[in-house]
């Protein structure tokens, strides 16, 4: 799905003092989400809320954990592809019915759709690749990291 940027007045105060919080850290216990909301004075159902609404405005994509593949012994690649206006929404649903794609986004680019592979193994990332690529005719691009950059993105609260 296509996403715009957001207006101006999408995110209020809380909704930006949620999405700072949650990107450090999330507890884990028997109620995640109450121990989450309560420093930012809210209740557990508040939070997952909010959390469901950032995501039906675009705000977030998913909310999840991350894991590290290769700190398991698997692998990791950022990837592109080129892909036609018209076959965009056909393209990216492809794409993102890979459960080796942990994420992924569009760019005002000739590469125009992003994505990264966590698989199993190094080879595996060739293979789900090559698959994508039988799949929808175009090819994928691939960038192995070759450094770790640790980004802290944050928005004025």
């Amino acid at each position: 799905m296509r996403r715009g940027p957001l207006p101006p007045d999408a995110l209020d105060a809380t909704d930006r003092a949620i999405l700072n919080a949650l990107q450090d850290s999330f507890p884990i216990a028997p109620d995640p989400f109450g121990r989450a909301a309560a420093p930012l004075g809210l209740t557990g159902a508040d939070l997952t809320e909010r959390l469901a609404r950032l995501r039906d405005i675009g705000a977030i994509t998913r909310f999840g954990p991350f894991y590290d593949a290769e700190a398991m012994g698997g692998a990791f690649c950022l990837c592109a592809m080129s892909v036609p206006d018209e076959r965009f929404d056909e393209v990216v649903t492809l794409v993102n019915a890979h459960p080796e794609v942990a994420h992924n986004y569009e760019r005002a680019h000739r590469l125009n759709v992003w994505f990264v592979l966590a698989c199993e193994t190094p080879e595996d990332i060739g293979r789900t690749a090559r698959r994508i690529e039988r799949e929808t005719g175009l090819a994928v691009l691939r960038f192995p990291k070759l450094r770790e950059f640790f980004i802290r993105f944050r928005v004025q609260a």
